[in-house]
């Protein structure tokens, strides 16, 4: 029995220490927003934070996460997190998605990535690509994800 602090909630978890956090999150706990794509952390697609900073969860084992706090998609995208919804804004503004997999980790990394910035700090597009640059997007929507980040760190500052 691992306990996971998941988007502010306690949950007790029946898994191995060893399990990786996205099966965690997608399995035990039913959270299917953060995605499954490679399982050797090369893509991206399965980003979620660790108190706050961007990790890949098909990696991570559940005991690393212990007595930390998990921020998923779900809670980063709901209006509650102010980067979270400007980035969140920005991507449907841009209309970033195609076929939309990758997406859940795209906003958590590029969440991730300007709340990282000093405040007021506008990341120039080499910034952005190179803060991006784990994510992998099958569909090439790379000059929209770069336009809706630029639009968030605006946005925010």
């Amino acid at each position: 029995m691992s306990k996971l602090n998941v988007n502010g909630h306690e949950h007790t978890v029946d898994v191995d220490p060893g399990t990786p956090i996205l099966w965690a999150l997608r399995d035990t706990l039913g959270m299917t927003g953060t995605k499954f794509g490679c399982g050797i952390a090369m893509c991206g697609a399965c980003t979620v934070h660790l108190d706050g900073q961007a990790i890949r969860s098909c990696v991570t084992p559940v005991s690393a996460a212990e007595g930390r706090k998990i921020i998923t998609i779900e809670a980063a995208t709901d209006g509650r997190d102010r980067v979270g919804a400007a980035v969140h804004a920005a991507w449907v503004k841009h209309d970033v998605a195609q076929c939309g997999y990758c997406q859940s980790g795209q906003v958590m990394s590029a969440t991730a990535f300007l709340k990282s910035l000093p405040k007021g700090k506008q990341p120039t597009s080499a910034e952005i690509d190179a803060a991006m640059a784990g994510n992998i997007c099958r569909c090439g929507t790379y000059a929209r994800i770069r336009a809706a980040v630029a639009e968030a760190a605006r946005a925010i500052a």
